[in-house]
């Protein structure tokens, strides 16, 4: 069993609410991290046809039979449930004793507003984080790494990727997807899922990934929020706040893992990637999503953004903290030249400060300029741990 960063502040929360929701993609690891947690702890599953039949045709008795100290997984196939927890906690007031799981995110996130409020601490996990990979197995190159992207099973199992991806997409889509959207033509769907992985750490643009599926405008922005809700794909925000009109405010397009878009854009090896156009996007991608998981994994919320304006001059990621802005660039280079950092120089002239900026590249080396530090892709968790650290 891997030890995930999250441990022990889902153990901490656990004393100071009653119900503790583990959410996240399917097959990132919620269920072995709630045993983990509480290993003495009753393990439900409400993928079992009859106990779910009995959550939906009874949920008070269910309830009864289950009524504390107990692990509910997939929760979320059972909407009733929720406000017969409510009535429990209510009565009993016990911190820890409901555990939920659920990979189906706007479903579960909805029951939980509704009855829930108050009581419940939303955690997120997300696949393995490249610390948790570097902890637990041996990476040979970030080519093979972006590949294999970081999702339990492709580690634990030594599952060839591109034959996991294929199996995760087609349960994916014929389960969550039938699930959450009457979607009458499935072959559409996939076709526009692999779209967005061909605009990886682009700016997301609806009318032209409509027009190009086939589909209407209105039915894109539905696809991206079902994808969006079964942590496929996210959008980040541009940060434009204080910069004027000339700022574009446009979202751009990542992916949870690195290792689905290359399945998806029908990479078959590492040395594919490695001469790929995409390359530099996905690279980019993997360290955006890698931050992201370094917030989720100390149960702090999302404060990064990116920067562009209408001349194209951009930072790809944009971490705030307080009035404090850290810019970042990010480039899969794996020799450091000056070209890399003129984003960072401009924006200085942009912002009217000269702060400490940062520079994440495929190099092997970290260097020190006067206000620029350069990180290796090695080191990328340290720095990260050191930025979430900063006051």
């Amino acid at each position: 069993m891997i030890k995930r960063e999250i441990e022990p502040y889902v153990l901490n929360f656990s004393k100071k609410y009653p119900v503790i929701s583990i959410t996240g993609p399917r097959q990132s690891g919620k269920t072995t991290l709630a045993k983990m947690c509480f290993p003495k702890y009753k393990y439900v599953s409400l993928e079992n046809p009859d106990l779910l039949e009995l959550a939906v045709s009874d949920p008070k008795r269910f309830i009864n039979n289950f009524n504390e100290f107990v692990i509910f997984d997939e929760v979320q196939k059972a909407p009733s449930l929720f406000s017969y927890i409510q009535t429990v906690v209510d009565e009993k007031n016990k911190m820890g004793q409901f555990i939920l799981t659920g990979s189906q995110n706007f479903l579960l996130n909805e029951k939980i507003s509704q009855s829930l409020s108050g009581r419940v601490k939303i955690v997120k996990l997300l696949p393995f984080s490249f610390s948790e990979i570097k902890k637990n197995f041996n990476i040979k190159d970030i080519d093979t790494l972006l590949f294999r992207g970081c999702y339990p099973p492709i580690y634990d199992r030594n599952i060839e990727p591109d034959v996991w991806f294929d199996d995760y997409l087609a349960t994916y889509i014929e389960r969550d997807v039938r699930n959450l959207k009457n979607i009458s033509n499935l072959i559409t769907f996939q076709k526009f899922l692999k779209l967005l992985a061909a605009r990886v750490g682009q700016l997301l643009n609806f009318n032209s990934l409509a027009n190009e599926t086939g589909i209407s405008h209105n039915t894109a922005r539905s696809w991206f929020s079902i994808l969006e809700a079964g942590y496929i794909v996210y959008a980040l925000t541009p940060y434009y706040e204080n910069f004027g009109k000339r700022i574009v405010k446009q979202p751009k397009i990542y992916f949870y893992d690195t290792g689905l878009v290359c399945a998806l854009l029908g990479l078959d090896s590492p040395s594919q990637l490695s001469f790929h156009y995409l390359r530099g996007n996905i690279f980019e991608n993997f360290v955006v999503t890698e931050y992201l998981k370094s917030r989720y994994n100390i149960c702090k919320r999302n404060n990064s953004f990116f920067w562009r304006d209408k001349n194209q001059n951009e930072i790809d990621l944009l971490i705030q903290k307080g009035n404090k802005l850290i810019p970042v660039e990010i480039k899969s280079s794996e020799t450091f030249n000056e070209s890399l950092i003129k984003n960072l120089k401009k924006w200085d002239k942009i912002t009217g400060k000269k702060n400490q900026k940062f520079l994440i590249y495929c190099g092997e080396i970290d260097i020190d300029l006067e206000d620029i530090k350069v990180i290796s892709w090695k080191n990328l968790d340290k720095f990260f741990n050191m930025i979430n650290g900063e006051v």
